[in-house]
């Protein structure tokens, strides 16, 4: 080993070192003493002070901040089947899901999927369009899996006509009319209450996070940390 950081050394006589495991840090010091070599520990001071700092221990383990665990695998996994089953696609897949949101358009069923997928959930979501029914597959899975999402009338009046202005396009259109709207969180709240065993939420003026913490909290009984 002593010979592997000489030869990675600033030069002759120096080494520079990062050793987190504190006996190897003094194991290296003593043999360069031995050999009239001059040893910087970069890392040791730093581990020694937040040590005293937080009142904890090093856990003197090379490596942890790059560690790929079991969690890290269950989130790529998650955002994959997230992505793929944003906006009702790929419903064959959608009894794999952990969680179902469904809910008009722009009630934020895609960020809050995206938020709940980087906590480790597969969330599959389903557009509620008024005059069609949801598909079949929604009905064909545990429905305590199933979240419907609502929110203020004239809240969505702004969120719509702040996204066709976006979009260059008038907000003046029945996708952004009051009237039209309510009749469609009208027929939603209809279907909610057909469906008992379904968790609906108001994410009117909250946040994706707040919705994402009061979904997983009544879910099961956890809130996000």
């Amino acid at each position: 080993m002593l010979k592997a950081v000489e030869a990675a050394s600033v030069k002759p006589g120096l080494i520079i070192c990062t050793l987190v495991s504190r006996e190897l840090a003094q194991f290296l010091q003593y043999e360069a003493e031995q050999r009239a070599l001059d040893v910087i520990d970069l890392l040791s001071p730093i581990l020694y002070k937040f040590s005293d700092i937080f009142n904890l221990a090093p856990k003197q383990e090379p490596g942890l901040l790059y560690e790929i665990n079991a969690e890290y695998h269950k989130r790529v996994e998650a955002v994959n089947f997230t992505v793929k089953q944003d906006d009702g696609q790929e419903l064959r897949y959608l009894y794999k899901a952990d969680i179902v949101l469904i809910g008009v358009s722009r009630t934020s069923k895609t960020p809050l999927s995206m938020y709940l997928a980087h906590k480790g959930f597969k969330v599959a979501n389903i557009p509620l369009v008024k005059g069609i029914d949801p598909p079949k597959e929604l009905f064909e899975i545990d429905q305590n899996r199933v979240v419907g999402l609502l929110i203020d009338a004239k809240r969505l009046v702004e969120l719509r006509s702040a996204r066709l202005m976006q979009l260059q396009q008038s907000p003046r259109s029945k996708y952004a009319s009051y009237d039209e709207i309510l009749d469609e969180i009208i027929c939603c709240k209809q279907l909610y209450r057909k469906n008992s065993k379904w968790l609906s939420i108001d994410v009117t003026h909250k946040s994706v996070e707040e919705s994402a913490s009061e979904i997983i909290k009544k879910l099961t009984g956890v809130g996000l940390a």
